[in-house]
């Protein structure tokens, strides 16, 4: 495929769903883990030799087992559905790609916390660029060492521009519902 072909609005708007499909199992265990989360901090409220939380009490485990869960339940939805013609042209997805997006999107959230308490940062506060993309970088690490050859097969650099872009602003845009709706005490 020549660069021409590759930046074609056709080819554009393919990455982008794409992008999405593969992503689904990544995107929706977060914001699930703030709608259904609560309960016994993963931490168990320990603080480190720096005077600060381990990862705080935003990450519980019920809200990381329910976000996992969504995930899986999201990708389980697609893995029967990929069988439409339609859908069939798609990225597949398998249990291992699934189950890896799913869990990887929540450490990577979980490291990020664990880092930003190493910053002093406060639960809530902002952390730009990190707060972001910690669920694409956690989902891919996960992805590479459960089935590097799915990812390199089907995130290719097109779709990865369109993860990229598309992360930001439905990151932004569930944070606003989540405000707006009482789930989240901050807007971003």
């Amino acid at each position: 495929m020549s660069v021409a072909d590759a930046l074609s609005p056709g080819a554009l708007a393919f990455a982008g769903i794409a992008a999405c499909w593969i992503m689904l199992p990544a995107w929706v265990p977060n914001p699930t883990a703030a709608l259904f989360g609560g309960g016994r901090s993963i931490d168990g409220g320990r603080i480190l030799g720096d005077g600060y939380r381990i990862f705080g009490d935003g990450k519980t485990w019920r809200g990381f087992g329910a976000g996992v869960l969504c995930g899986i339940g999201i990708g389980a939805v697609q893995l029967a559905a990929q069988s439409h013609p339609i859908l069939a042209l798609l990225p597949a997805h398998t249990p291992v790609s699934v189950i890896a997006l799913s869990i990887g999107a929540l450490l990577g959230d979980l490291i990020k916390s664990f880092f930003k308490r190493r910053l002093g940062k406060e639960r809530g506060d902002p952390w730009p660029i990190v707060d972001q993309y910690d669920l694409v970088v956690g989902a891919f690490s996960v992805l590479l060492l459960a089935d590097r050859d799915w990812m390199v097969a089907n995130v290719t650099l097109p779709v990865l521009v369109a993860i990229l872009v598309l992360t930001p602003l439905l990151h932004r845009g569930m944070n606003l519902i989540g405000y707006a709706a009482g789930i989240k005490d901050e807007p971003w």
